[in-house]
C-alpha cells in the first residue's frame, strides 16, 4: 500500500520500521519539527525523523496541518492510507479524508479507556490490571474512532518506560496485520460505557505524595519512570526514586508521619503503609542503587522528606 506515516517519539519508530520492512511504499513521513533539547538547547530531530533520514525516506515537518497549502500537499501524495502513531498534531477533516482508506492510529490503551495524551502513565496510576493497543480508524474526535484490532498485556510491576516499549512493539505487529487485509478487520464502534481520559502529565504530578497509600506512591514511581521522574526534596536537593518496593502495604506504621524515614535504609512512611526506595538518582547525577547512595549520603531514620 502507498502510505504516509505520521509520528514523532520513539514509540512510533517500531511501527514505521515494521511498515517499511513489510514492503509498503512509504510516500512521505510527517513528524514534529526539530526542538531545542538538553542544556545546550541545540535543535534535535525527532526519533522518527532520525530513522527516516537513516533510511533515505522523505520527511515533512509542518507546524500545522490546518492551512490549505499543507492539506493540498498531503492530498497530492495520492495515498491509500495514512498511519499515525503519537504524531502530536491534530488531523483536520481534510487530512483524514485524503487517503482512500482514511487514517489508522496506533493508540496505547484499550479504548475507550484512556483516550488522550498519556494512556500508559494513567493506566499505571489507576492500578489497571491490564492495558494494550488499539488500532483505530481515526475521526475528528479525541480517540473516538472505530476500532479495528485490540490486543492486551498485563501491567503488573512495569514502569511506564518498559510498558511503552512493549506497547510500541505490539502496535507495530498489529498495524502490519491490519494492513495485510483491511477487510478482515472491519471498524467496530467504541462502546459508550467505560470512557476515561488520559490527561497530559504535568510535571507537578511527579512530586511524591506520601499522604497517599504506599501502593499509590509505588504506582507513581513506576508511572513517572523514566520521565519526568517521581521525586522528593531533601536539603534543597531533588532526589528521584526510580524503583521502590511496598512494605507494610495496608497498616499505618505506629508513630510514623507520612514522608518521614522509618530507618536508615530509605524506608518512607506513607498513609497508610511505607515504601522502601531501591534505585534513586540525585539531580545531575547517575542513577544508583539506594544502598550505594546511602553509603556516601546517609538519610537517617526520622528524616522528613518534602
Amino acid at each position: 500500500m502507498r502510505i504516509a506515516f505520521m509520528g514523532t517519539p520513539p514509540f512510533a519508530v517500531p511501527t514505521l520500521a515494521a511498515l517499511h520492512a513489510a514492503g509498503h511504499e512509504i510516500a512521505c513521513i510527517y513528524t514534529q519539527p526539530p526542538r531545542p533539547a538538553q542544556r545546550g538547547k541545540k535543535l534535535q530531530q525527532s526519533a522518527v525523523h532520525v530513522w527516516a533520514d537513516e533510511h533515505g525516506l522523505p520527511v515533512r515537518t509542518p507546524k500545522s496541518l490546518r492551512n490549505e497549502e499543507a492539506q493540498a500537499e498531503f492530498a497530492a501524495l495520492d495515498l491509500d492510507i495514512a498511519v499515525v502513531a503519537a504524531y502530536g498534531l491534530i488531523l483536520p477533516q481534510a487530512i483524514l479524508d485524503a487517503p482512500r482508506e482514511g487514517c489508522l492510529n496506533v493508540h496505547g490503551s484499550i479504548l475507550p479507556r484512556w483516550r488522550g495524551a498519556a494512556p500508559v502513565q494513567r493506566a499505571i496510576l489507576a492500578g489497571d490490571a491490564e492495558t494494550g493497543v488499539t488500532i483505530m480508524q481515526m475521526d475528528v474526535g479525541l480517540d473516538t474512532g472505530a476500532m479495528r484490532l485490540v490486543e492486551t498485556t498485563p501491567v503488573a510491576g512495569k514502569t511506564a518506560g518498559l510498558l511503552t516499549d512493549e506497547l510500541a512493539e505490539m502496535g507495530a505487529l498489529m498495524m502490519v496485520k491490519v494492513l495485510s487485509d483491511l477487510h478482515a478487520f472491519p471498524p467496530v464502534p467504541q462502546p459508550d460505557d467505560g470512557v476515561t481520559y488520559a490527561a497530559k502529565i504535568d510535571k507537578s504530578e511527579a512530586r511524591l505524595d506520601f499522604l497517599t497509600s504506599a501502593v499509590q506512591v509505588e504506582r507513581q514511581i513506576r508511572a513517572f519512570n523514566p520521565m519526568p521522574g517521581a521525586f522528593f526534596e531533601l536539603g534543597g536537593e531533588r532526589y528521584k526514586i526510580l524503583a521502590a518496593e511496598v512494605v507494610h502495604p495496608a497498616e499505618t506504621v505506629a508513630g510514623a508521619a507520612p514522608g518521614v524515614t522509618l530507618d536508615d535504609a530509605l524506608t518512607i512512611a506513607c498513609n497508610p503503609g511505607a515504601i522502601r526506595a531501591m534505585r534513586v538518582q540525585r539531580a545531575g547525577k547517575p542513577a544508583m542503587d539506594a544502598a550505594e547512595l546511602l553509603r556516601g549520603r546517609p538519610v537517617p531514620m526520622g528524616t522528613r522528606l518534602a
